[in-house]
């Protein structure tokens, strides 16, 4: 069998260096190109979102994180029992400032990963939709004068009661499962279809409560 003289592999190693050093000199560049592919992900398909309260208790706890989809609702339409999540409509909410632009950069990195979320956004549920009368009536909700069955609900406290209302067009109401600790449209009405963000259709983490959400 033949060898390589050693001439041969002295001459071999200045490639290998060159390879190295070739690979260290593209590497920012291939970490500008992954973060932007990663950012472009969040912003048109799906994200991570990070659960900062107890309003969807007990569907969703507080640190849970579920990935939310952003192109469902360009080929449907949101429905009863969907999980979503919406820009805050509340008209007390405050303006957040402009972050610097690695800071931006930075934030919707951590958000893209469900490693926090904006103070903006908020997830309920899809409780009725345009056209729709909602009525909470001796502590039950009654979607067009049907009662509901709703075994998502954390408890059966009575709820104050509320409408009747009807839901105007191009819009959904929404309700946290945790109806006692929720703000949702009870307080702000109905909500643009235009604010939703995307549907939560999975819970990925804790890994031992990882389940699908919702209706299809």
């Amino acid at each position: 069998m033949q060898t390589r003289s050693r001439a041969e592999r002295l001459a071999q190693r200045p490639k290998e260096k060159q390879s190295v050093g070739q690979f260290f000199k593209e590497l920012p560049v291939l970490v500008v190109v992954a973060l932007g592919i990663a950012i472009l992900v969040k912003a048109f398909v799906v994200q991570a979102f990070f659960i900062p309260s107890g309003s969807m208790e007990d569907t969703l706890q507080i640190n849970d994180r579920v990935l939310v989809s952003k192109f469902t609702y360009r080929i449907t339409e949101p429905k009863y029992a969907n999980v979503v999540v919406f820009e805050s409509p509340l008209s007390q909410r405050i303006p957040e400032p402009d972050p610097a632009p690695l800071q931006s950069l930075m934030d919707n990195i951590m958000e893209g990963l469900g490693l926090k979320s904006s103070e903006q956004d908020f997830i309920k549920r899809v409780i009725a939709t345009e056209g729709q009368t909602v009525q909470v009536k001796e502590g039950f909700l009654y979607v067009d004068g049907k009662k509901l069955d709703e075994p998502y609900r954390k408890d059966e406290t009575p709820m104050q009661d509320y409408g009747p209302t009807t839901v105007g067009a191009d819009k959904v109401f929404v309700m946290g499962d945790n109806r006692s600790n929720s703000e949702d449209s009870r307080v702000f009405g109905p909500i643009p279809k235009s604010s939703i963000v995307g549907k939560a259709f999975v819970l990925i983490w804790p890994l031992n409560r990882f389940r699908w959400l919702g209706s299809s």
